[in-house]
């Protein structure tokens, strides 16, 4: 098994033949969990002051969450609306290059330091959303990246949208036990 940290740096570096190699690798799936939880961890504690321990650990929680989902998402997406010719890929394939493609959240952890923080916890996400490019690219086998682009813009919005209908059914049921109550 290839080091862990070596291939943080390298899918920081956004190297494709890294998200090829986890793609192949399914050995890599434990390392991918790792480099999620990591990159979350980095997050509460680069936040830590404004959202608490209970952000830290919700943080790491909703972090494995969204990747699951995440790599669902991106994977039926890249399959079944935008295959190319090339295409194959399957959810594990997903979860480890979305899972690599996370390392760039460990720069979150300097989001405590004063002056540099505030730097860190907007470069960082920007630099994931690069990474998640490269890695959906390489794990679909598309030969476009502008295609990988339009994976990740359609999971976007179809996740905005799902927890849109999410926090509306929760207000919903939230005003119902409201109003039965004052009843």
């Amino acid at each position: 098994m290839a080091n862990l940290v070596d291939r943080m740096v390298r899918a920081a570096r956004l190297d494709a033949s890294l998200y090829e190699e986890v793609e192949g690798d399914a050995g890599a799936m434990g390392q991918a969990t790792t480099v999620v939880l990591l990159a979350s961890i980095a997050g509460g504690i680069g936040t830590i002051s404004e959202t608490g321990v209970a952000g830290l650990i919700g943080g790491a929680i909703g972090s494995l969450i969204g990747w699951y989902i995440w790599a669902f998402l991106t994977y039926y997406i890249g399959t079944k609306w935008l295959p190319e010719p090339t295409t194959h890929a399957d959810t594990g394939q997903m979860l480890r290059t979305l899972g690599f493609a996370s390392a760039p959240g460990v720069l979150r952890l300097a989001g405590v330091i004063p002056g540099v923080g505030v730097v860190a916890l907007i470069v960082a996400p920007i630099w994931m959303l690069c990474a998640m490019v490269v890695a959906v690219r390489q794990a679909l086998d598309y030969t476009s990246t502008a295609r990988a682009i339009g994976v990740c813009l359609i999971g976007f919005v179809v996740q905005l949208l799902v927890i849109f209908a999410v926090v509306i059914a929760v207000l919903a049921l939230v005003g119902d036990a409201g109003g039965s109550a004052a009843a």
